[in-house]
């Protein structure tokens, strides 16, 4: 059942990041190969200039392996792996680098050093992370939200998230992406909170006038499938048309987007939005397309 699919970087995603690079961009603990690999990738591309935090000889020794000259480029030798994330994020505080990029190092621990307010690095908005999935190089993509930040955010939270991934739409050309707000049903049911938000975030975004067309609640199939809104009889604007996917909760976002990694071969570029900087958090075990796909995507969303 596993894919054995290539993963292919999108085409489109890279063009746009192109247009906006190179930036200033810190590698969090970059003293592992496929960080490395990735951001010799997007140097190449005319996406990034790097700044290396993580222990320097381990960082020059892999660039030697993989035959990439970084004497150019500025080392800061720091080989405690949680202490990478605080120099990185104070960088990024006082407008050396423009993105954060993880490396080998904890979601966790990153994402601590990046939200202390002294570093200003949070604003009035909510930080969310979406996800820019597509499984070939031409694919229109379906962006998920929010599924490796928020864990079961709130009404309040969910507006936040809603206002982020319609930005980040806007940022890849989608002028007025079409919204799902997701459920296991399109009926409203007291007995199923995700469907009660999911209504309510619909008026509310009418009410706020606000520039996409968002519904809900709404199943996973009648969101991206005609055929299956078509014969249960759903009939509005996003139905099998779906731009943005809102999941309830981060399980619900997370599997989601693993399912298509592993089962489909997707690429998955993810990015944490919101914020004065965008954050990459790609999972340790994603490779150096997904790696380079999502550094694009933090480009494209500053």
């Amino acid at each position: 059942m596993l894919s054995k699919k290539k993963i292919i970087c999108p085409v489109n995603l890279l063009k746009i990041a192109k247009n906006k690079g190179p930036v200033e961009a810190v590698i969090v603990n970059a003293g592992k190969k496929v960080a490395l690999e990735s951001a010799k990738q997007a140097v190449e591309a005319n996406l990034i200039i790097p700044f290396f935090v993580g222990d320097k000889s381990l960082i020059e020794k892999i660039a030697e392996e993989i035959k990439w000259d970084i004497s150019k480029y500025k080392i800061i030798h720091e080989p405690i792996e949680n202490n990478t994330a605080p120099i990185a994020a104070k960088l990024a505080s006082e407008g050396k680098v423009k993105i954060i990029v993880k490396g080998h190092i904890h979601t966790d621990v990153l994402m601590k050093a990046v939200l202390k307010r002294d570093l200003n690095l949070i604003g009035k908005k909510r930080l969310s992370h979406v996800w820019h999935m597509t499984l070939e190089k031409n694919d229109k993509p379906l962006i998920i939200t929010d599924g490796a930040l928020n864990v079961l955010p709130k009404l309040e939270t969910k507006m936040h998230i809603l206002k982020n991934s319609i930005d980040f739409a806007k940022r890849i050309g989608i002028s007025k992406p079409k919204v799902s707000v997701l459920s296991a049903t399109e009926e409203v049911l007291d007995s199923m909170p995700s469907s009660v938000d999911a209504k309510e975030l619909t008026k509310r975004a009418n009410e706020e006038g606000i520039e996409a067309d968002v519904f809900g609640p709404m199943a996973f199939d009648n969101s991206i499938s005609e055929k299956a809104a078509e014969i249960k009889g759903i009939k509005n604007t996003v139905a099998g048309k779906t731009d943005i996917l809102l999941v309830p909760n981060v399980e619900s976002g997370n599997g989601l987007v693993k399912m298509m990694i592993f089962f489909m071969g997707a690429c998955a570029a993810g990015v944490v939005v919101g914020g004065k900087v965008p954050v990459v958090i790609t999972s340790r075990a994603d490779d150096v397309e997904a790696r380079l796909a999502s550094i694009a995507a933090a480009v494209v969303a500053l």
